[in-house]
């Protein structure tokens, strides 16, 4: 009898029957503020949970992610060169940033704007403001971003040189952060003009705030990347999901129109302007 009892357990226990069930692959996902924290989570709680979803069901185990918004942009590249989150979405300049720090971390997608890998930046003033050029900034006051910014740093900068205008140029010039700070001080009259993502320059004027555009340049959509080490077949099933992501409203949420394929040579032009921008300061 003990015999047969001690079978039974050994071909229930083989046969997974007394096994504990899979754990579901726990991901951390990093993102900086560019704009209010909780429109951040607004932005991307959606399109994570499709991701999960899909992810899910291309990698055959439940797979979680956890949402880590961090306050700074070299707190965020931070995180991901030392692998506290597995997952992160920057901006081109952060990426590059990290990128040089951690040679093997991964692009996984792009996002895409109406298909394309760019989307633009714009450089705004009061709505009633007499300033009809940009060579008009000189001996005025500006706003940037955040100092590692691709918008509100690299690329308005060198689009600014580009055109006559330089640091000693300007009346004065302040980095105040976020793209949402940026067009409310030029807004308010606190700055000549500034420079903030075509996204906020909208949704800002939507709310009211009397801004007008000044100029635009282009920029390369933002990647979203797997920390160095991370494993390759569910980097593979989380870039077939992101791909395959087409849900309306996670992608009305986070302002685009889904994913496409990218590499690091996306971003050559905006190594470029990273390198470049000594010209906008002599």
């Amino acid at each position: 009898m003990r015999l047969l009892l001690f079978v039974t357990v050994l071909v229930l226990f083989s046969s997974g029957a007394f096994l504990p069930a899979t754990a579901d692959v726990a991901l951390k996902f990093g993102i900086y503020t560019a704009d209010k924290p909780s429109d951040v989570v607004k932005q991307f709680r959606p399109i994570l949970d499709v991701l999960e979803k899909k992810a899910s069901e291309i990698f055959g185990e439940p797979v979680r992610i956890r949402l880590k918004v961090t306050k700074t942009y070299w707190e965020g590249v931070d995180l991901l060169i030392k692998g506290k989150v597995d997952l992160a979405r920057f901006g081109p300049a952060s990426y590059i940033a990290a990128k040089e720090k951690a040679p093997d971390i991964t692009i996984l997608a792009l996002e895409s704007n109406k298909g394309r890998k760019s989307f633009l930046g714009l450089i705004c003033v009061h709505a009633d403001s007499p300033i009809r050029s940009v060579r008009d900034l000189k001996g005025k006051t500006f706003a940037f971003g955040n100092e590692r910014s691709t918008i509100g740093r690299y690329l308005s900068q060198l689009y600014l040189s580009d055109h006559g205008v330089r640091a000693s140029d300007l009346a004065g010039y302040e980095y105040l952060g976020r793209h949402d700070t940026v067009g409310m001080a030029v807004a308010a009259g606190k700055f000549a003009a500034g420079a903030l993502k075509e996204s906020t320059f909208k949704k800002l004027v939507a709310k009211g705030h009397p801004l007008r555009e000044l100029a635009r340049f282009p920029n390369v959509t933002k990647p979203w990347i797997a920390r160095t080490g991370f494993p390759e077949k569910l980097a593979n099933a989380l870039r077939e999901a992101l791909l395959a992501i087409r849900d309306p409203k996670a992608l009305k949420a986070l302002g685009k129109d889904g994913f496409v394929e990218g590499r690091d040579g996306d971003y050559a032009g905006i190594r470029k302007a990273i390198r470049d921008n000594a010209a906008f300061h002599k």
